[in-house]
């Protein structure tokens, strides 16, 4: 059982990145999804969360500029990041878990590997 995360890279502010998750071992449309991340010297932050039954959540601080989706026929969730700003430059993670309280919570039975975003001024 595994849960990939990938996309990052180097992007100029204003640009745009879509990270991908996906899962090895299990199906990811049983699972609430969310996607975490961890600048250096910060505490890690939920992002944006998706449920079994696609409703979405935002945390403020992306709101009009990320969108999580899922294709449940790839076994992927999307984080499409729009008009990207140098503070979202951090390590990006995606968490899944059949309970979404403790996906929201940040106690997801499974954790992906992180995938580095920058976004340079």
């Amino acid at each position: 059982v595994q849960l990939q995360a990938f996309g990052g890279g180097l992007v100029q502010a204003g640009g745009s990145l879509r990270l991908s998750c996906a899962a090895c071992g299990f199906t990811l449309a049983d699972y609430a999804i969310g996607w975490f991340r961890q600048a250096p010297g910060k505490e890690r932050e939920g992002v944006s969360w998706i449920s079994t039954s696609g409703g979405t959540y935002y945390a403020d601080f992306v709101k009009g500029r990320f969108t999580i989706s899922r294709d449940n026929a790839k076994n992927t969730v999307y984080l499409q990041m729009n008009s990207l700003k140098s503070e979202d430059t951090a390590v990006y993670y995606c968490a899944a878990d059949k309970s979404f309280l403790r996906l929201r919570i940040e106690n997801p039975a499974y954790w992906g590997q992180g995938t580095q975003v920058t976004v340079s001024s």
